[in-house]
């Protein structure tokens, strides 16, 4: 009975240091959502698949597009309708691991854009998913980050962002810029990298509808070399509180700019930017989460092309 009892204590401490993981609702990207658009005449009127993160479904038309069956995920895919010309572009694709094992696949591709030979431009977009929404159609290509709802309610402490992922590195391919106004310009001396980060903050919102945040947990990490294969059950540590002192601290890794926010929906219904004024304390409990993987890491229209980065199976370790 004695060695039974201790056998019993020793089982229920294992179970009881067990690290929970939650995994994020279709983050394992068994499910897509196929939209059939057809892009305007004036721009070749093909034919184009967009793909969502959601239940198995398939919309066809040129229809805006919102997040179905409650999922919190978002692509930089998009169907935008700028002066009655419609057009799509799809970076993020569902991939097949191997045995029917579906991932999200990042990449850097050119949108090319042709209009009755007036038009002759290159667009570079970086695929990424992110927890939010994207604002459709997109009606201009000023300002791109206005158009995402960036970030959902929440309120946990994760000790880590878990996920497999995989990169691919294009050997001696420059970082470029190309907005598609303008030539396409190479950024020497610059190198570009995929990324991942979980970002908590504590929003509050003032009389007038702006919304500012101070960061409550970090984390964030940025990929410069292919990897052999997959990573599987990868974690980036949350660090909480003031991070700046610490001795992994990266800029990178810092408060967001007012120079270049992330935005979201305040309550009067109006996209506006999140100001971060802050840290907040190591303690405190969030509002909001910030989940994003991208196959780049610079402003828009800036990144390297064939730069790819696949993700699966996404959780929180508690």
């Amino acid at each position: 009975m004695k060695k039974l009892s201790i056998v019993l204590l020793i089982a229920i401490s294992a179970i009881a240091n067990t690290e929970a993981l939650e995994r994020v609702k279709y983050g394992d990207f068994q499910q897509w959502i196929k939209r059939n658009i057809k892009e305007s005449s004036i721009v070749g009127g093909v034919s184009k698949t967009l793909y969502e993160i959601g239940p198995t479904a398939t919309i066809n038309g040129n229809k805006a597009y919102n997040n179905m069956g409650g999922s919190p995920w978002a692509t930089s895919n998009v169907y935008a309708k700028v002066a009655g010309v419609s057009k799509g572009s799809n970076s993020v694709f569902p991939d097949n691991r191997g045995n029917g094992n579906y991932c999200a696949k990042m990449t850097t591709i050119f949108e090319h854009v042709k209009a009755l030979g007036i038009i002759n431009m290159d667009v570079l977009a970086s695929g990424s998913i992110y927890l939010g929404k994207m604002i459709e159609p997109v009606k201009s290509t000023k300002n791109p980050y206005s158009k995402l709802d960036m970030g959902v309610p929440f309120n946990k402490r994760p000790k880590y962002l878990c996920f497999d992922y995989k990169v691919h590195i294009p050997a001696g391919q420059p970082m470029i810029y190309s907005s598609g106004f303008g030539s396409q310009k190479v950024l020497k001396g610059r190198q570009n990298a995929c990324e991942a980060f979980i970002l908590l903050q504590r929003r509050w919102e003032d009389e007038d509808g702006n919304i500012y945040a101070k960061r409550v947990g970090t984390g964030r990490e940025r990929y410069t070399k292919s990897t052999s294969g997959w990573v599987n059950g990868h974690k980036i540590e949350v660090h909480y509180g003031d991070i700046t002192k610490q001795p992994f601290f990266k800029s990178y890794m810092g408060l967001i700019s007012n120079d270049r926010p992330y935005y979201a929906r305040n309550s009067k219904g109006k996209i506006v930017p999140v100001q971060e004024v802050g840290w907040d304390a190591a303690n405190v409990v969030p509002t909001h989460i910030m989940v994003m993987f991208s196959a780049g890491c610079g402003t828009a229209y800036e990144g390297t092309i064939g730069q790819t980065l696949w993700v699966d199976n996404v959780g929180f370790e508690y």
